[in-house]
């Protein structure tokens, strides 16, 4: 009995090959999706290449400058002016 409700959760969370899994933000230095938050505010490490980030209020491509109240949300690191990222390494 065990077995079989094991065996349903597994095909529950088979996934066809034409949906897409959002893995999350992209690291800036490797690319991959794998960056995620710290526990300190604005600080961000890519699991996959172990590199530190800060997000920035300047923009270090165009040196736009964001106010607080857009960084508080730190889904968002991308510049809203050149669309670069926010992100510099520690």
């Amino acid at each position: 009995m065990v077995a079989r409700a094991r065996l349903s959760t597994v095909r529950a969370c088979t996934l066809t090959s034409d949906e897409e899994i959002n893995l999350g933000p992209a690291c800036p230095a490797c690319g991959e999706p794998w960056l995620r938050g710290t526990n300190l505010a604005g600080r961000y490490r890519c699991v996959y290449c172990l590199r530190r980030f800060e997000l920035r209020s300047e923009c270090p491509n165009c040196g736009a400058h964001s106010t607080i109240a857009r960084m508080s949300d730190t889904a968002n690191v991308t510049c809203r002016n050149c669309g670069g990222s926010m992100l510099s390494p520690i």
